[in-house]
């Protein structure tokens, strides 16, 4: 009975401690375990996608884009899931869809359709609003407009992954940070954005700005690709270099092996051969152990040295040291060399760069070769008298050139202006670095001297400019393989300065394996002429046009004409309107032919061209262009023989 009276007390109590453990329980999950639950329930309501952080933008040194990161549409149908398939093909062929690909969009017994290619946003943004079209953004990095340029920034795989050039230099700078997009997952386990849900942004890499002038590296390009045409060449590099500061402007590349990707001016060494003289000059005038007047015996031609025939192209009895570099005479140049000690010489050489890499930020820069002299044969220190057994990059030899040109100090080479964060802050700018000094102002002056002399009356007359002075060298050096010369091959190159007396940039050409001629001054030099003349018609090629209108300008003299009497009329016939009679005029006295204008040549039409196009077209020819708004005409018309640098008016419609 008892029991009986108290069933109600205890399933009071029991009610009571169920009521007490429900709200412990409550308690413990709302206030104590809040956070776990919470975080549990966002995992199976939230789902995080990883955002690709955009690679920073790459510029040249006038700030034009040449490398970018866009965001493209990746396109994906369901063809089950459409409802207006005749509106998903107008569409689909709108955006340039093959209409195979069509056909399978929009046929029901395929389940999935993968569109080949990006695609802009905003060309697609009517079909990615149709219900079973599944779009997916994606970051496309776009190439570089040219191959050349191509060779220096490098490729990306997928868009971010760095393969090689500057973007796989700094990476660590143009990747940036990826972020992470919120999705909300329903009740079928579908994702959508939602607003209520925050992600974490994407934060894009650094912007890169090059010391690369678009202008000129777009001459340069064009020029290195028509020598090569022309000349039947393997290959070929260009190199234009500030003198002043060691910023690359141009890097132009051309190999035959479509594998070949990178900067090879960077990253393939040779041997330079005579370019390589100026070195050994300059290191005898700065220590006083010869004079610019001194002469040496040239043997007319053949000189045996202890067996070993040496010759020269141009053949004399005696040389004096200004003819050495006039003529590039191997036989004096190894009699001058001989005052040096194997020490003195692979420090002279060692000292203007060769031999070790140039720091600039490329991968896989070649430092070249020079050997230590105990690994010198006896024939050694005549070989690199005249360039051999030696090898150096492109780059590595314009930048020892740059001494010469700026005044006897050899700085480090730059590809890289400036960078800067993405809230434009500059992290980084190029600052002139001197590596070390070569050789004194005066003994710098003296070499720009005699190598101007090079393109008066010496070996590299088809460089000469028909308005400026420029001093260089040329050079023509046997091609090894398998540590022996191919009999025919040969490595054909000038370097020039220009203007000669206070240069602004130094150029190198080099062409391999040319075949129409081998002689650096007939095959490579006349490249570095188109280039200059381009450069100078151009107005954005990077040059201090100040400092141009200072220069001296050379005055050509025209040759003399002989009076062709027996060529001309003695009567002329005039013609005063269309559809008259003409008459005829009697003269007293035969005409004169007219007086041929130095460096004068034919203005090219640019009729039906392009503005881009009509102005290559000027540039490659060596005139200026200028545009105006007016009927399709140009001034002096096509045919018409004008002097070089002279000006081209060009009239387009508005």
């Amino acid at each position: 009975m008892s029991l009986l009276a108290n069933r109600p007390r205890i399933i009071h109590a029991a009610l009571a401690l169920f009521a007490l453990a429900v709200i412990g329980r409550a308690a413990k999950v709302q206030l104590m375990d809040a956070g776990q639950w919470r975080a549990r329930a966002r995992d199976q309501q939230v789902a995080a996608a990883p955002l690709p952080a955009p690679r920073g933008t790459i510029r040249d040194v006038s700030g034009d884009v040449l490398v970018e990161s866009r965001e493209m549409v990746r396109l994906r149908v369901a063809p089950r899931e459409v409802r207006d398939r005749a509106q998903l093909g107008r569409l689909m062929r709108r955006a340039g869809i093959a209409d195979a690909l069509v056909a399978r969009a929009t046929d029901t017994t395929v389940k999935w359709v993968e569109v080949p290619g990006l695609f802009l946003p905003t060309d697609v943004a009517m079909l990615t609003a149709m219900r079973g079209v599944h779009p997916e953004p994606v970051l496309n990095r776009v190439a570089p407009p040219s191959e050349g340029l191509r060779r220096i920034i490098g490729r990306t795989a997928d868009g971010s992954v760095p393969v090689d050039g500057v973007e796989l230099a700094l990476d660590g700078l143009l990747r940036g940070e990826a972020g992470k997009e919120a999705l909300l997952r329903d009740s079928r386990g579908r994702l959508f954005a939602s607003p209520a849900v925050d992600g974490a942004a994407a934060r894009p890499g650094h912007s890169v700005t090059l010391t690369i002038n678009a202008g000129l590296q777009d001459i340069a390009e064009r020029a290195l690709n028509d020598a090569v045409e022309a000349q039947g060449a393997a290959g070929g590099d260009i190199v234009v270099l500030d003198a002043r500061s060691g910023e690359v402007r141009a890097l132009a590349s051309r190999r035959a092996d479509p594998r070949s990707t990178a900067a090879t001016a960077l990253t393939e060494p040779y041997e330079p051969g005579s370019t390589l003289k100026p070195f050994i000059a300059a290191w005898l005038l700065e220590h006083g152990r010869a004079r610019v007047d001194e002469v040496v015996d040239g043997h007319n031609g053949k000189w045996n040295l202890n067996g070993r025939i040496i010759e020269d192209d141009h053949k004399a009895a005696s040389f004096t040291f200004a003819d050495v570099m006039r003529y590039s005479s191997n036989i004096g140049i190894i009699q001058f060399a001989q005052r040096l000690t194997p020490r003195e010489q692979f420090e002279v050489l060692r000292d203007a760069g060769f031999g070790a890499p140039t720091g600039t930020t490329y991968p896989s820069e070649s430092p070249g070769r020079l050997a230590p002299p105990a690994m010198w044969s006896q024939k050694s220190s005549a070989s690199l008298a005249m360039g051999y057994e030696i090898l150096v990059t492109p780059l590595q030899l314009a930048a020892a050139y740059a001494a010469i040109a700026n005044g006897g100090e050899l700085l480090q080479p730059a590809l890289v202006r400036e960078v800067r964060a993405p809230d434009g802050q500059v992290v980084y700018s190029h600052e002139r670095r001197v590596v070390r000094r070569l050789m004194s102002p005066a003994t710098a002056r003296t070499m720009r001297g005699l190598l101007k002399g090079v393109l008066e009356g010496g070996t590299a007359q088809g460089a000469s400019l028909a308005t400026f002075e420029v001093a260089g060298k040329t050079g023509t050096a046997k091609v090894a393989r398998n540590k022996r010369y191919v009999a025919g091959e040969y490595t054909a190159s000038f370097v020039g300065m220009f203007p000669a007396d206070d240069p602004q940039i130094v150029i190198l050409v080099k062409l391999d394996s040319p075949r129409k001629s081998i002689y650096g001054g007939k095959a490579a030099a006349p490249v570095s002429k188109t280039v200059l003349e381009a450069a100078i018609a151009a107005r954005d090629a990077a040059l201090d046009r100040d400092a141009l209108s200072r220069a001296p300008q050379r005055v050509a003299a025209a040759p003399p004409v002989d009076d062709p009497v027996q060529d001309a009329p003695a009567e002329v016939v005039v013609t005063e309107s269309a559809g008259t009679v003409p008459y005829v005029v009697t003269l007293d006295q035969p005409l004169r032919a007219s007086p041929v204008v130095a460096g004068a040549r034919a203005v090219p039409s640019v009729q039906g061209l392009s503005r881009r196009a009509a102005a290559h077209a000027l540039h490659r020819a060596g005139f200026r262009v200028v545009f105006v708004n007016g009927a399709a005409a140009q001034w002096p018309s096509a045919g018409t023989l004008a002097a070089a640098g002279s000006r081209v008016t060009v009239a387009v419609l508005p």
